[in-house]
């Protein structure tokens, strides 16, 4: 039977940002098999905001935005916030269950409204809150001990019935690191899924929930098609290309990466898509090697046929992503990676040249010469076997299981699961 679904978001889905490409795909998807999708974000502030282009299916709360570039913004999970989208969830079919995709008030505000209504709630975790923040602050103990603090005040009696009771008391966790935030959020769902199985081991064993479903994030099915069908037959010919993507900031290891391609000495080139803080950074570090090319943001589209045109993708970042879309993306264009964090070189399981645990170090700083001398290893390794045409071929069933029809089709198993449990 047809399912009226609310996702809920910490960002507009016009906004950039991988979870953001996912959950557009999943409410395409889900819409083709014939259900109902409502998303509910803060609206956007940016030159981008697009609001009220999307047929009455996107509910936009009244946000601030909280970056320079006017691109992401929040809303304040309170009742004046309850208010505003009860009142928008009227003109809109009864809702079946809540989605929330969020990690901080786009998720407070799903578990408050599901709370009121009395609506089922599968999670997705997208985000190791604890490395992400570590990432971007110092001080990432104290903002976590707040977070806590915050996610107790906000989704605690939030959420008064019709009669005025609180529906559900605090949710009792206890503990002040990222896995008592994300136990915080699981405790009101009936479902938790995550995007690797690495990802959802973790939860698991941080108790987070009992049993994760692993449902990873996909990939258009047509857009697949279309970039394989106008992609090169046979390898191009020329020095092996490499291709890196991703937001240029600490925790994606770019500068690091670029340290060990200059120190290589392969001769090969090397494209960079994406933006951020360290393009300066970056830049500096390759000025006098050449066959380096920052090409900055591109679309979707031709992301993908970068990738699908290179030998290699390399994927740079370590023990931060929760599944790492760009290799799964490039093994089902049929190219194949260099991996540097070994839990998603598990996860795709061939189709790769892993960069070798470096083993205990006595300081962070012998740590990274060491990741540096690696990765600079496992590069010139790359470069030798695609210029002697023995690069390994990703499986195939890694790109069966990345299509998004087959991952709306395991997370509508997810949805009728919860529902028949009622």
């Amino acid at each position: 039977p047809a399912m009226h679904i609310v996702f809920f978001g910490d960002q507009h889905l016009d906004s950039l940002g991988g979870a953001q490409v996912s959950m557009r795909l999943q409410r395409e998807f889900l819409e083709r098999a014939g259900h109902t999708v409502t998303v509910v974000a803060p609206k956007m502030h940016g030159s981008r905001s697009s609001s009220g282009s999307h047929g009455g299916a996107y509910i936009d709360l009244p946000s601030m935005p909280i970056t320079t570039d006017r691109e992401y913004s929040m809303s304040w999970p309170g009742r004046a916030t309850d208010r505003f989208l009860d009142k928008a969830m009227t003109r809109r079919p009864p809702v079946d269950l809540v989605h929330v995709q969020a990690d901080f008030w786009g998720a407070f505000i799903g578990h408050r409204y599901a709370q009121r209504h009395g609506i089922p709630v599968v999670h997705t975790m997208h985000n190791r809150v604890d490395v992400g923040i570590a990432a971007v602050t110092p001080l990432h103990g104290p903002v976590l001990a707040a977070l806590n603090a915050w996610r107790g005040i906000a989704m605690r009696g939030a959420a008064l019935g019709s009669g005025g009771d609180p529906v559900r008391g605090s949710d009792g966790v206890r503990g002040s690191d990222g896995w008592a935030f994300l136990r915080g959020l699981a405790a009101g769902a009936s479902a938790v899924t995550a995007p690797s199985t690495h990802f959802a081991r973790r939860l698991e064993e941080h108790d987070v929930f009992p049993r994760v479903d692993v449902i990873w994030n996909g990939i258009d099915d047509e857009l697949r098609e279309r970039t394989l069908a106008d992609g090169p037959v046979g390898r191009a010919p020329g020095r092996p290309r490499f291709v890196w993507l991703g937001r240029m900031s600490p925790e994606k290891r770019l500068l690091p990466f670029l340290e060990a391609f200059v120190a290589s000495g392969v001769d090969a080139d090397l494209e960079i898509i994406g933006g951020g803080a360290q393009r300066a950074a970056a830049e500096k570090i390759v000025r006098d090697r050449g066959g380096v090319h920052f090409v900055g943001r591109l679309t979707y589209p031709q992301t993908l046929a970068r990738i699908a045109a290179a030998d290699a993708l390399v994927q740079t970042s370590i023990g931060f992503e929760t599944q790492g879309m760009t290799p799964f993306e490039a093994a089902t264009l049929g190219t194949p990676s260099v991996i540097c964090d070994p839990d998603i070189a598990a996860e795709l399981g061939g189709g790769l040249w892993a960069v070798p645990d470096v083993g205990p170090v006595a300081s962070a700083r012998e740590l990274e010469t060491r990741r540096t001398a690696a990765l600079a290893e496992t590069l010139r390794l790359a470069a030798s076997d695609i210029a002697d045409g023995t690069a390994p071929s990703p499986l195939p069933e890694v790109a069966e299981a990345f299509r998004q029809s087959s991952r709306t089709a395991a997370m509508i198993e997810v949805y009728e699961r919860v529902l028949a449990a009622r």
